[in-house]
Parts: structure tokens; C-alpha cells; sequence
């Protein structure tokens, strides 16, 4: 039986979309200036270079703390709708993020098995497919990415598959968290906030009620 006080991470999974689409573009601009720099190096494209890609590594950081802090509310939701389901302990819902190779296969898993368990509306064509694009968009990129950096940093064919593959992933995983949290929302009767908003406030908000 579902708790009344559980709720779908509606501002979670905004947040983390927000996080994920300007990471994306900042990916962007960081291979830009490396290419630049790896192309005509120079002082101030050292500068440049360096200054961007630690912008990126940044909002890199706070788009994975923000989609892994999603990806484990999602499934403590996933848990308590569907008991029986063959689910992830929660240390290991994380965990598998940060063991090399192990990384590359396991997650995917992970958030097939969280959204089948959310809601009987799964549909295990469509949904299904949705999060192997994600997850192909994904690996690809990092492939693509350690080419290019050990055989030709400066290729410009590689940078723009790379990028190309890096929004593509961006713009399923936006689409992954939407599907999961909405089958979650409707499993548990919580309607979707318009846009991310700190926690703080929607609990505020709540009191104030």
C-alpha cells in the first residue's frame, strides 16, 4: 500500500532536466575553446579553455547530483508502488555510477526496472526503446569522446559527433526523467510543478496552506 505523504519528485526531476540541458550546452562551448586552444595555443586560449571547462565540470557536477539524487526518490517511489518488484538496493542505485566498466551497462538497467515498477502504464515498446536511445546516445558520446581525445583532439568531424551525441543524450534523458516522473505523478495523484522551484519554498508554500 501506497503512503498518502509519498509524492512523484516533480521539482527534482525539473531541476535535473534544467541542470541536464544547460550542462549539455556548456558541453558545447567547452569543446569549442579546447579545440581552439588545441589548434592555436596561446595564453589567453589556455585561459579561455581552462575558465570554460571548469564552468562545464561544474554544472556537470550539479546535473548528476541532481539526476542521481532523482533517480533514487524515483526509486523509493518505484519500491513502494510495486513491492514485489526486482529493484535496486538504494546504495547501489548510485554506486553503479562510479565503478568503471560496471557503469556502462548496469544503470540502464536500473531506470528500465524503476519505470516498469512505477506504473502499470508502462509501455515496454515505447518506454523502453526511449530509454535504449538514451542509453546508446550516452556511451556513444563517451566512445566518440575518448577517440578523438587520443588520436585527433583537434578533429573537427569527431567534436561535432561528439557534441551532436552529448545533446542527443541531453535531450532523451529530459525526456526519460518527464516519462518516469509522470507515471509516477498519476500512480500517486500529484500533479507536475511548472518549473523548478527550490524545495524550500514549495514546503513554505505547503505550510502556508
Amino acid at each position: 500500500m501506497t503512503s498518502t505523504a509519498r509524492r512523484a519528485p516533480w521539482n527534482l526531476a525539473r531541476c535535473a532536466q534544467a541542470a541536464t540541458a544547460v550542462a549539455a550546452a556548456a558541453d558545447v562551448f567547452r569543446a569549442a575553446a579546447v579545440r581552439d586552444h588545441v589548434l592555436h595555443a596561446t595564453a589567453a586560449s589556455q585561459h579561455r579553455s581552462g575558465l570554460v571547462s571548469t564552468v562545464f565540470v561544474d554544472l556537470m557536477t550539479v546535473a548528476v547530483v541532481l539526476f542521481l539524487v532523482w533517480l533514487a526518490r524515483s526509486r523509493r517511489n518505484a519500491q513502494e508502488l510495486s513491492p514485489r518488484a526486482p529493484l535496486p538496493g538504494a546504495v547501489w542505485t548510485v554506486g553503479a555510477w562510479f565503478v568503471p566498466v560496471v557503469n556502462f551497462i548496469v544503470p540502464r538497467r536500473f531506470v528500465l526496472d524503476i519505470g516498469r515498477a512505477s506504473s502499470l502504464a508502462w509501455r515496454e515498446k515505447r518506454d523502453t526503446t526511449l530509454v535504449n536511445l538514451w542509453w546508446a546516445a550516452w556511451v556513444a558520446h563517451a566512445l566518440v569522446l575518448t577517440v578523438a581525445n587520443r588520436t585527433d583532439p583537434g578533429s573537427m568531424p569527431l567534436l561535432v559527433l561528439a557534441e551532436a551525441l552529448m545533446i542527443t543524450a541531453a535531450v532523451l534523458l529530459v525526456l526519460v526523467i518527464e516519462r518516469v516522473t509522470t507515471l509516477q505523478g498519476f500512480a500517486l495523484g500529484d500533479t507536475a510543478p511548472a518549473a523548478c522551484v527550490p524545495v524550500a519554498l514549495i514546503s513554505a508554500q505547503k505550510g502556508q496552506r
